[in-house]
């Protein structure tokens, strides 16, 4: 399970670098100038597909730690602030996703 949160913190930072790029992406095109945001295109789809597939791995750690925390195993070993953290980012995502007009 640290495994797995260790992946979902990374998922999350990815998620922040994905729109971070795609605001500095759209500021561009605005501008007129737009030449692609960094130089390795395959970075920077990496970083996409981890960011914007983040939700869903987000989704399935939070289950499992309302699942855990709700039958108080004792063998959870999680940090608190990495749980809320993935909390936050998963509010955010979702608000990002349905409710925003990005």
């Amino acid at each position: 399970m640290r495994f797995f949160s260790k992946i979902v913190f990374i998922c999350n930072c990815c998620f922040i670098a994905a729109v971070i790029l795609r605001f500095v992406e759209n500021a561009n095109k605005k501008k007129g100038n737009f030449d692609g945001n960094i130089i390795l295109q395959p970075l920077e789809s990496t970083l996409v597909v981890l960011g914007y597939g983040a939700i869903f791995i987000n989704l399935v750690f939070n289950l499992f730690v309302l699942v855990m925390l709700s039958q108080k195993k004792s063998d959870f070993k999680i940090s608190k602030w990495l749980i809320w953290t993935s909390f936050i980012f998963f509010i955010i995502q979702i608000y990002y996703f349905f409710f925003s007009n990005y």
